[in-house]
């Protein structure tokens, strides 16, 4: 069992950084996949990135690539989403989950992914 909590959302200005975390219980952080989504008002939860359980294998989204760098200290069960040059249409709810074992490392269905977190706002605009 995992256990997920996210921080770090807020409100920041177009063209502004932050920084997400997420805290991890349970043995297994360490050896799993992970990965973020985020959910804007009336769409669908969509991928935003995902790291393997060395930290050594990432993957982006179009959308963010280039502008989003995760990362993970497995010491600290914790793994991050540096997001910068944010945009208004970064606007959501941004969630961390597991990545289910066996799925693809470029997987983006939410399906392929277990133990939400309960999620943070971020919010763009000026």
């Amino acid at each position: 069992q995992v256990q997920l909590v996210e921080s770090g959302g807020g409100l920041v200005q177009p063209g502004g950084s932050l920084r997400l975390s997420c805290a991890a219980s349970g043995r297994s952080f360490s050896s799993s996949a992970m990965g973020w989504f985020r959910q804007a008002p009336g769409k669908e939860r969509e991928f935003v990135a995902t790291i393997s359980w060395s930290g050594g294998l990432t993957y982006y989204a179009d959308s963010v690539k280039g502008r989003f760098t995760i990362s993970r200290d497995n010491a600290k069960n914790t793994m991050y989403l540096q997001m910068n040059s944010l945009k208004p249409e970064d606007t959501a709810v941004y969630y961390c989950a597991r990545r289910n074992p066996g799925s693809s490392y470029s997987t983006q269905r939410t399906t392929d992914y277990a133990y939400w977190g309960q999620g943070t706002q971020v919010t763009v605009s000026s």
